[in-house]
C-alpha cells in the first residue's frame, strides 16, 4: 500500500505533532546515531529497540505514531523520502547511522542492509554469533542501497538498516534478556565498525 504522504512537510500539514505523532531527539556521542523513523505504533517495537541500542551513549532519534483511533500506517513515510528536518540535522553530524524498521512475518529474522558495508557486516556477524537469525540483503527490498534512504544520509553518506520481522519484535518486547542481548550485540558491532 503506498504512503499517504510524499514527505514530512506534507505529513505535518495534515497531522498534529503531540497528538498524532511525536519526535524525540537525544544528541550524545556523534560517532553514531540510532534512528527509528517509523517508531511508536507505526512499526511497533522499533522505538524500544532503538532506545536499547542507543543506551546512554549514542545519539537517538524517534519518529513515533502515538494517536488513537486512526490508522498509524498513515504516518509512514518510506525511508527514501523520510526527510524530517530534526532527523536530517542530527544524522548529518554523525559518522555512523543505524535505522531500525519492522516488517511483517511471524519468524525471527533480521535483514541487514545499507551502504555502510563495514557496519552492515559487523552487525550481521554479531547478531548471528548471539543466536539471532540475521542475513545481509544487498539487492532485495530491504537492501537500503539507495543514497536517498534515510540511513545513508549521515556524514559519510552511508549507513546501515535493520528490518526485523514482527515475530522477532514481539519476542524482544516480551523477553528483556533477549532485548538486552540483541542491543548489546549491535552496540558491539557499532564499536567494532567505528574502530575500522
Amino acid at each position: 500500500m503506498p504512503d499517504r504522504y510524499e514527505n514530512f512537510a506534507e505529513l505535518a500539514e495534515h497531522e498534529t505533532g503531540g497528538t498524532d505523532y511525536r519526535i524525540r531527539v537525544l544528541a550524545r556521542d556523534l560517532s553514531a546515531a540510532i534512528i527509528a523513523p517509523h517508531g511508536g505504533q507505526i512499526e511497533p517495537g522499533t522505538t524500544e529497540l532503538a532506545v536499547a541500542i542507543a543506551g546512554k551513549t549514542y545519539c537517538l532519534y524517534l519518529f513515533e505514531g502515538i494517536r488513537k483511533n486512526r490508522p498509524h500506517g498513515d504516518l509512514h513515510v518510506t525511508s527514501t523520502r523520510f526527510d524530517e528536518p530534526l532527523c536530517l540535522e542530527l544524522i548529518g553530524r554523525c559518522d555512523r547511522v543505524l535505522a531500525l524498521h519492522g516488517l511483517a512475518g511471524t519468524g525471527s529474522n533480521v535483514y541487514v542492509g545499507g551502504l555502510d558495508t563495514a557496519l552492515r557486516d559487523e552487525i550481521c556477524t554479531a547478531l548471528n554469533a548471539a543466536g539471532f537469525v540475521s542475513e545481509i540483503d544487498t539487492s532485495g527490498s530491504h537492501a537500503a542501497n539507495s543514497p536517498d534512504n534515510i540511513c545513508n544520509k549521515g556524514r559519510q553518506q552511508a549507513g546501515a538498516q535493520l528490518e526485523l520481522t514482527r515475530g522477532l519484535r514481539d519476542n524482544l518486547r516480551d523477553d528483556e534478556d533477549a532485548l538486552s542481548l540483541f542491543a548489546r550485540s549491535v552496540r558491539q558491532a557499532i564499536s567494532q565498525a567505528l574502530q575500522s
